[in-house]
């Protein structure tokens, strides 16, 4: 896998979203260069022209339609909701072939996102997998992140975990999380991503009684590197 930010192109389907706007500016500024993609192309494009004039500074952000962003990516990130989950990835299926995916999508079933409600599978991301094949490497990562936290510009208090396929596929993932400026926590095979999922939910009823919107989670215990 490629790691040098600037030969690097990362598509963030369903980037037009506000989870993946905050993660498209953050990477941009790292240095990575960024395509957004959307069902509606111009939508995608508008939110490009939109992030770029909001910056201020020269940024690699451009739009276009889910397969054709896919398509031209190194690594590729979903932030689809998950009633668009499976569709969008039977969609671009082929063009992930070979390349790593991130699935920032949780299984939330409204009107009830408080309460945790697993697929068949056992979560978003083991659908991924069982839809997607072997030949794909998928993690997850940010599910526990709002989109509060990626568009404001102090630090974030908040760490990530990130689950996956296989330790490099993790390892690379882990390297884009913390180019966004958060820490990473490496918690294993992509089994383990049902608990990280299902964390959303408790955080949304959390945010709910506690009259908060950004509430996350801090691992302790362990010094970070």
């Amino acid at each position: 896998m490629n790691t040098d930010r600037d030969k690097t192109t990362i598509a963030v389907i369903g980037g037009t979203g506000k989870e993946g706007k905050g993660l498209v500016d953050r990477w941009a500024k790292a240095g990575y260069r960024i395509l957004i993609g959307s069902r509606t192309p111009s939508k995608a494009i508008e939110a490009a022209k939109e992030l770029k004039n909001i910056s201020g500074e020269t940024l690699a952000i451009d739009g276009s339609d889910n397969l054709r962003a896919a398509e031209s990516a190194d690594i590729v990130v979903l932030t689809v909701p998950y009633s668009a989950h499976r569709v969008t990835l039977e969609n671009i299926k082929d063009a992930l072939q070979g390349k790593l995916l991130i699935d920032v999508t949780v299984p939330l079933v409204p009107p009830s996102v408080s309460k945790v409600q697993m697929p068949p599978a056992g979560s978003a991301a083991q659908e991924a997998r069982e839809i997607l094949g072997e030949s794909v490497a998928v993690c997850t990562a940010f599910q526990n992140i709002s989109h509060e936290h990626l568009k404001s510009s102090h630090k974030m208090m908040c760490d990530v975990l990130v689950t996956g396929t296989s330790a490099e596929a993790r390892a690379e993932t882990i390297r884009l999380v913390e180019a966004t400026g958060l820490h990473a926590w490496d918690a294993g095979p992509i089994e383990n991503s049902v608990v990280v999922e299902g964390l959303t939910s408790i955080l949304i009823g959390i945010n709910k009684k506690y009259g908060s919107s950004h509430a996350g989670i801090v691992i302790t215990g362990i010094e970070k590197q």
